[in-house]
């Protein structure tokens, strides 16, 4: 073999290996995995490391939403609550007007005892026109929250203190359940005892029959603490009818207890002041109790926590 030969076949070698490396190239993206042949798709699928922050984003966005529509149809429901609270003391200043007025009154004394009752029924009409506009500049931020940290066994103790007779008086047990001393909250310490003093307050006039249990517990993981009143479903106050347009036909009744805060609207003003402070009221759904057999709902108050500075280095 001369040399020409020996030329020939180097060249020949050395052009199998260059085809060689570019069909081995060129075959390499079909035989790629199947995720990187999809990513040069036109619409490549979010890995999940991305998907992550947008399914929390939908769930802020949802909450934002069911939150705003709730808060929404609470000031609905508060705005019809006070006009009908203010309106019904004011229809029986205007019946005991219209029997004066008509000289329907047998003699001056009766006619003097009329005007007595329609005195007493304005006072008592400004005396619930000054509990609203005090829930309405605490509200607004006028009336200023002493909002500190306070001990919650102290606060649930001084309301246990404070109901325990009036619940006693009407044989009604009344049961508190200890919390943990060393666990402290956020709020008006004022405030706070008198919403737990006037929910209990009502559910013991509504009830009639079963018993009442103050409990607490705490959620590190939103940081606040549940306070629960467990009371029978029949003495929360969740349905009141609102009549606020009353038919011209039907005949006014005087009633001198129909001018002071009706269940319904304490509910609505502690849940405002709950909502002043930081925190939040709800009824939980109602359940069936284990010892009385009876149907039983909770309310429960939301409060921030006070999270020692341990926890927060």
């Amino acid at each position: 073999m001369n040399w020409s030969n020996w030329i020939y076949l180097g060249a020949g070698i050395a052009l199998g290996m260059i085809f060689r490396q570019l069909f081995a190239r060129w075959l390499r993206p079909e035989q790629a995995s199947p995720n990187v042949s999809s990513s040069s798709s036109p619409v490549a699928p979010l890995d999940q490391e991305d998907m992550l922050p947008i399914s929390q984003q939908l769930q802020q966005t949802q909450l934002a939403y069911l939150m705003a529509r709730e808060m929404s149809q609470f000031k609905a429901g508060f705005l019809a609550r006070t006009t009908h609270e203010l309106r019904s003391p004011l229809s029986g200043l205007i019946g005991l007007h219209q029997l004066i007025l008509s000289d329907l009154c047998e003699d001056p004394a009766e006619e003097r005892e009329f005007i007595a009752q329609a005195y007493e029924r304005t006072l008592k009409l400004l005396k619930l026109m000054d509990e609203i506009l005090s829930v309405a500049r605490t509200e607004h931020g006028t009336n200023k929250l002493d909002i500190q940290p306070r001990p919650l066994a102290q606060v649930l103790e001084d309301v246990h203190k404070l109901t325990y007779m009036l619940a006693a008086n009407r044989n009604f047990p009344l049961e508190l359940l200890p919390a943990d001393p060393e666990i402290y909250v956020l709020t008006d310490y004022l405030w706070l005892r008198q919403i737990l003093i006037s929910l209990i307050d009502t559910a013991i006039t509504q009830m009639e029959e079963g018993s009442i249990c103050i409990s607490s517990s705490t959620v590190p993981t939103s940081n606040c603490v549940h306070i629960w009143l467990d009371v029978p479903t029949h003495a929360i106050p969740w349905s009141e009818a609102i009549d606020l347009i009353k038919s011209e036909d039907q005949p006014i009744q005087i009633d001198q207890g129909n001018a002071a805060l009706s269940p319904g609207m304490k509910l609505l003003i502690n849940q405002t002041l709950v909502e002043v402070m930081g925190g939040k009221l709800e009824i939980l759904p109602s359940t069936i109790a284990k010892e009385s057999h009876q149907e039983i709902s909770r309310l429960q108050i939301s409060i921030p926590l006070v999270i020692p500075e341990a926890e927060l280095l």
